[in-house]
């Protein structure tokens, strides 16, 4: 799957691709390359955005993708250190102004409904950077309170009546319930391990990117690798969930393994073949071009997928 010369390639890229190289496909975390994420390169380019009142952007949600919600996601996948102090402060002061009366994190003013989607990511960088549990007891409420009878979430449900789950919002649950695990909070955990096994049963049924009904495509743009993902669904997105949560193989992934594999190029890396539109803070790849990001996510799906499956 990965020979030295496409090895090599990953450790010239950025000094959080270099770290999670290191640490998922050679077995070496180093710790010093980690702190390294925090001064230099990408990482050091968000956190040298953050304005003088503590967020970046203009505020929690604004603008995509720029704002203290996305920047807080991207640093969080960047694996930059969990103490440090920047991403705390700010999470503080989207816990006291954020707040809305359902329980969950809102960004609207007019919207009283917070926005489930929201909220499962906000639970991926809060629960990564450490937020005191008590904090976090009014959204998982919310995100609990959200569940659809499919199994999974639709962010319009409780604001449009939306009456079937998205793929898009039950990804970003998910992730953010497997955050709070991984972490070690414990408040209604065994209730949000239920509620993650029937969202990932929805996602199954789905094949990852089929209706479950016709078998058609649902949407052509589930099959193309983006990153950074934002709120967007994808199979690689989906897959990389799957790996990282340590799920065993499914037969209904296949489809989209195969898809995935047939993307890699002749030279063995993967693509960025879509952004989504929006305000950046910097590009981190080029759209179209090889991609160490996704190349090591895709590495690290086939990894465990083949250990599953020999």
């Amino acid at each position: 799957m990965i020979n030295d010369q496409l090895l090599q390639w990953l450790l010239e890229g950025d000094v959080s691709v270099q770290y999670q190289v290191q640490r998922d496909l050679i077995g070496s975390a180093e710790p010093a390359l980690r702190d390294r994420i925090a001064s230099e390169g990408w990482g050091a380019r968000f956190l040298a955005a953050r304005q003088e009142n503590g967020h970046w952007g203009q505020g929690f949600y604004q603008p995509k993708w720029i704002s203290s919600h996305y920047t807080l996601l991207d640093l969080r996948h960047l694996d930059l250190p969990r103490d440090h102090p920047v991403p705390a402060e700010t999470i503080s002061l989207i816990l006291r102004d954020q707040k809305a009366e359902d329980g969950g994190i809102n960004p609207g003013k007019t919207i009283k409904e917070s926005d489930v989607c929201i909220n499962g990511m906000f639970l991926t960088y809060a629960c990564y950077f450490g937020v005191d549990q008590a904090e976090l007891h009014s959204v998982v409420d919310f995100v609990v309170s959200q569940q659809m009878a499919d199994g999974g979430f639709n962010c319009m449900s409780n604001r449009s009546g939306a009456v079937h789950s998205s793929l898009h919002t039950t990804i970003s649950i998910l992730e953010g319930i497997h955050e709070y695990a991984a972490r070690g909070y414990e408040y209604r955990l065994a209730e949000l391990q239920e509620i993650a096994a029937q969202s990932r049963e929805f996602i199954l049924l789905h094949r990852l990117f089929r209706s479950d009904h016709t078998g058609e495509i649902i949407n052509k743009r589930f099959l193309m690798l983006s990153y950074p993902s934002r709120w967007y669904y994808d199979i690689l997105r989906a897959l990389a969930y799957f790996q990282t949560a340590n799920i065993a193989y499914d037969p209904r992934m296949q489809d989209a393994l195969d898809v995935l594999a047939g993307k890699r190029r002749k030279d063995g890396t993967w693509p960025v073949q879509a952004k989504h539109p929006g305000q950046t803070h910097f590009d981190m790849e080029k759209t179209g071009g090889p991609s160490r990001w996704n190349t090591l996510r895709a590495v690290r799906v086939f990894r465990h997928f083949t250990d599953q499956t020999v």
